[in-house]
């Protein structure tokens, strides 16, 4: 009996499984690859964030997450020429940009309130887009 050549077969089999098991599952920032989902989620989590209090104990990690998502997000989508020219994309990139700069500048000060109404402004401009398909 070739029990080998058997087992060999069986080990590949299940090292494919595993890998195509592994390989579909979501990125750690939590992208889909969905356009729309995408962008709702991240729009979810910058929200989110900007609306803590100084003193929330999940500040940092919400920060962390943010900052995370922004550069997955711009990064799958920045250069695909299909979402590129998309309103919601260029006014959730501006958004994004002005809130990475903040971040890098003052990244221990709370939002000016200026900014977030701002932020606020676009994320409804994104939202919005994003349900009409622009």
């Amino acid at each position: 009996m070739k029990i080998k050549p058997l087992i060999s077969r069986l080990l590949a089999l299940v090292l494919v499984v595993a890998i195509g098991l592994v390989g579909c599952g979501s990125e750690p920032g939590g992208l889909t690859g969905n356009y729309n989902q995408d962008t709702l989620a991240v729009l979810n989590t910058l929200s989110t964030t900007i609306e803590l209090p100084t003193d929330a104990p999940n500040l940092k990690e919400m920060q962390a997450l943010s900052r995370q998502q922004m550069n997955d997000y711009a990064s799958r989508y920045r250069r695909n020429q299909k979402y590129a020219g998309l309103r919601s994309f260029t006014t959730m990139q501006t958004a994004i940009n002005s809130l990475a700069g903040y971040y890098s500048s003052y990244g221990s000060r709370p939002l000016s309130d200026k900014l977030k109404k701002r932020l606020k402004q676009e994320f409804r401009q994104v939202e919005l887009a994003v349900k009409r398909g622009f």
